[in-house]
């Protein structure tokens, strides 16, 4: 058997992909096209862990812009992952896909408090562990949340499932001219300010060799496509 080009990886899904056509909050159908992907992911071979942000239902930094103290409107974003990332535990759960959330800010009676060795056993054991509530700690990003837990967890890449399918030199919603990166280098998303991810997670994954793919999750059947070397994306990598 053919070993996976990216054997374990973490995907960091937008808590605007959980809202479908939405304006607000999860959308229960979504939430189940998202966990097939995964499902088709796992029975590809790969090991699968899961970081959601909470933009869908509340944003930190919105949240201080229109009054709340910035901590604690961060604070209430963590809560909005964990409540999206008990939505994710459910939809994969109904399909049959064995789950595990793991939360930064301990909230014993709906999920596991984050610890790092139990959450490399579960993926061992072929589970998927789905991280909630940031790092625990405010004025840190989810994304931030996704390359640190990508490093923490061994894995080869981290996965950005977003609604455009790549990396573009410029908004391709504004300017239909926009050319599409097939590869790009760590220092030049630094340099060109390209809004992959924040600038510290895109740091720490180049310092760690992790890999960023940025894809578009909404495209049914896209993760596995792209896992497969097929399907559209933009790697981000060190020496491209």
């Amino acid at each position: 058997m053919t070993r996976p080009r990216f054997n374990r990886i973490l995907l960091k899904l937008s808590g605007e992909v959980l809202m479908g056509s939405q304006q607000f909050g999860i959308d229960p159908a979504m939430c189940d096209r998202v966990a097939r992907e995964i499902q088709a992911a796992r029975s590809e071979g790969h090991e699968v862990c899961i970081v959601v942000g909470g933009g869908n239902i509340f944003r930190g930094v919105a949240g201080a812009a229109q009054g709340f103290e910035r901590a604690s409107a961060d604070y209430m974003g963590m809560l909005a992952t964990v409540m999206n990332a008990l939505a994710m535990q459910n939809a994969l759960e109904q399909i049959g896909v064995e789950t595990r959330v793991q939360s930064a800010i301990p909230m014993a009676s709906v999920c596991e408090p984050y610890i790092r060795r139990r959450a490399v056993r579960h993926m061992e054991k072929g589970r998927v562990v789905i991280f909630a509530a940031g790092t625990g700690s405010p004025f840190f990003t989810t994304d931030t949340t996704a390359a640190l837990r990508a490093a923490e967890m061994g894995c080869e890449a981290l996965f950005k499932g977003t609604s455009v399918d790549g990396v573009y030199d410029a908004d391709p919603k504004k300017v239909p001219t926009a050319t599409r990166y097939d590869t790009l280098g760590f220092g030049q998303v630094l340099a060109d300010d390209l809004k992959v991810m924040d600038a510290s997670a895109v740091a720490l994954c180049r310092d760690n060799n992790i890999p960023i793919v940025v894809f578009n999750i909404r495209d049914e059947g896209n993760l596995a496509a792209v896992l497969a070397g097929d399907g559209t994306s933009t790697i981000v990598q060190n020496n491209a």
